[in-house]
């Protein structure tokens, strides 16, 4: 499929994504090129027959033969959704394809009590390596499997979504004990950590306590502990230093104006965000290139393999001037100025590479000159859905309406703020793909 060009459909009907961040027609232009280029990651490196998609590729458009990532999967059902909603694709295509990934998890991909393997053969779905069956990967993909059947609302695709749903034992992935585990092999049996303290796993609890079989009791929402709290800038906030651990449950999940007994992760995700801004801005003398319009740590590639860069928290600070793009591109709605900035600058002074056919490179290094070649699934996933929660709210206001997602934010104890204010971002049709695929 040949790169999309830009310019295909307006961002709202007012021009801006809402009444507290007044969008340049320069940054429209960035975050639509933005969002098309990480679509046409997931239409170029999704299986053409089993929908699986890769957990990563050259940026520059060759064939990849990296292993699919289930969580990438997940990214990809909702980016078939956001090009529809653009008229990025032909009439039916997102349609056909979701369906198409949907039918092949049911009827083919390897499961073990509903949870699907990490990794796996993009053609055949077989387990690759000693991957394990994962609970976060799985809970991921599910949340782009319900944001898809609550935009396209085809009751075939309702129909397989309910299928997967229902069939995960989250029961027994609690293993005995009071938390989830971090999944299973069927060498060894379940792995012996679990998901007990603040990280990306709000979403995969949400969905446990809403499901519609073998449900996680209530009480699992208490179970992980709300730490480590740091404070930093004049900022307390519960933090898990990698950017992502901050997005990936709100890239579904709007948690816009509402708290539960704990907290109000919205803002917990704002202030994380706004002090690696200014963590960032202090490392200027270690990292010249480095300021509060140059920033950004997620995990990611890095000059000698995959890391979990963040900061500030406790953990020792292995920052090497490595930056990643996705860290503001998945923080778009809680920090637009800040994020957008970022973006701005790495765009315009990224070396050779840092911007190839799918966007921005997975992590480039402006003091050392590194870039790496690829790009993955996962951040490419969650910078195209937080650019399109910032721009039109679309994927929180469908995804939202899944009667197991309320149900879930229900009996965890969330409730509006007593200061709520109306929400910032306009509100979308979760109805609009269904209403053009079918006439």
């Amino acid at each position: 499929m040949a790169l999309i060009l830009l310019g295909a459909r307006p961002l709202l009907a007012n021009g801006a994504p809402g009444p507290e961040y007044d969008l340049s027609t320069p940054d429209a232009r960035l975050l639509n090129e933005i969002e098309q280029r990480s679509a046409q990651f997931f239409f170029e490196h999704s299986d053409p027959r089993t929908g699986l998609t890769e957990d990563r590729a050259p940026n520059d458009g060759s064939a990849g033969h990296a292993p699919a990532s289930i969580a990438a999967t997940g990214f990809g059902l909702s980016a078939w959704c956001i090009a529809d909603s653009h008229d990025w694709l032909p009439a039916g295509a997102a349609l056909r394809r979701v369906k198409q990934t949907l039918e092949f998890a049911v009827g083919r991909l390897p499961q073990e009590h509903g949870w699907f393997y990490h990794f796996v053969d993009p053609k055949t779905g077989r387990r690759c390596g000693t991957s394990e069956v994962s609970t976060i990967d799985t809970a991921l993909f599910l949340q782009g499997a319900l944001f898809a059947r609550e935009y396209l609302r085809d009751p075939s695709v309702t129909a397989l979504v309910d299928r997967i749903y229902a069939r995960i034992d989250w029961q027994w992935a609690l293993n005995g004990g009071r938390t989830l585990t971090h999944g299973w092999r069927p060498e060894s049996g379940f792995i012996r950590y679990r998901w007990d303290r603040y990280s990306e796993l709000m979403g995969m609890y949400l969905l446990g306590i809403g499901a519609p079989q073998r449900a996680l009791p209530a009480a699992s929402w208490n179970a992980w502990r709300r730490e480590p709290r740091v404070e930093f800038a004049g900022r307390s906030f519960i933090q898990c230093g990698p950017l992502f651990t901050h997005q990936y449950a709100q890239a579904w999940f709007d948690f816009r104006g509402r708290h539960d007994a704990f907290a109000d992760y919205w803002q917990n995700s704002t202030d994380a965000t706004l002090a690696q801004v200014s963590w960032s801005a202090a490392q200027h003398n270690r990292f010249p290139h480095w300021s509060d319009k140059m920033w950004g740590l997620t995990a990611s590639d890095g000059p000698h393999g995959y890391m979990a860069w963040g900061t500030p928290g406790p953990a020792r600070d292995q920052s090497d001037g490595t930056l990643v793009p996705c860290a503001p591109a998945g923080s778009l709605p809680f920090a637009p100025r800040e994020c957008l900035s970022a973006l701005r600058q790495m765009r315009a002074t990224g070396r050779v590479g840092v911007w190839g056919r799918y966007g921005f490179a997975d992590a480039f290094n402006p003091e050392t000159g590194w870039v790496d070649r690829d790009v993955i699934g996962i951040d490419q996933g969650i910078t195209l859905v937080m650019a399109e929660n910032f721009r039109s709210g679309l994927v929180w206001t469908a995804f939202m309406q899944a009667s197991e997602v309320r149900r879930g934010m229900q009996l965890a104890g969330f409730s509006p703020n007593a200061d709520a204010t109306p929400l910032p971002i306009a509100a979308a049709d979760p109805r609009q793909g269904h209403a053009k695929q079918n006439g």
